[in-house]
């Protein structure tokens, strides 16, 4: 028997209610960025910007676990790893329990710079 269809509803059952919360707050950030879309996975819940995806996320327990593609290498704690995707751009891996306005410029950065293809 095949296995249901993936979408935006059943990753979010992976969260608990702090998880779907941090899940709806990036989904909120991505949204104030400008134009995108939605591709939904097995592994997360890509954004797509009008060029191409620039990010993934989705709620794991009461953090959120994704990524993001940006031009520069971010050094922090909420960074698991960092690796090169192409020469100038970077494929950063994070795991957080809370979005400051730090995290969500790294998120505006990756729309700009990739989902709108302006790297």
């Amino acid at each position: 028997m095949a296995s249901p269809e993936w979408t935006v509803e059943r990753h979010l059952e992976a969260g608990s209610e702090r998880g779907r919360a941090l899940w709806h707050r990036f989904a909120d950030v991505v949204a104030a960025c400008g134009e995108h879309s939605l591709s939904v996975a097995k592994t997360t819940v890509t954004f797509k910007g009008p060029k191409r995806g620039f990010a993934g996320a989705r709620p794991k327990g009461d953090e959120l676990v994704g990524y993001f593609d940006i031009d520069y290498r971010v050094e922090d704690s909420r960074i698991r790893s960092v690796s090169p995707y192409q020469k100038d751009l970077f494929v950063h891996h994070f795991r957080v329990s809370s979005i400051d306005d730090e995290f969500a410029r790294w998120i505006r950065d990756a729309y700009e710079q990739v989902g709108c293809g302006r790297r």
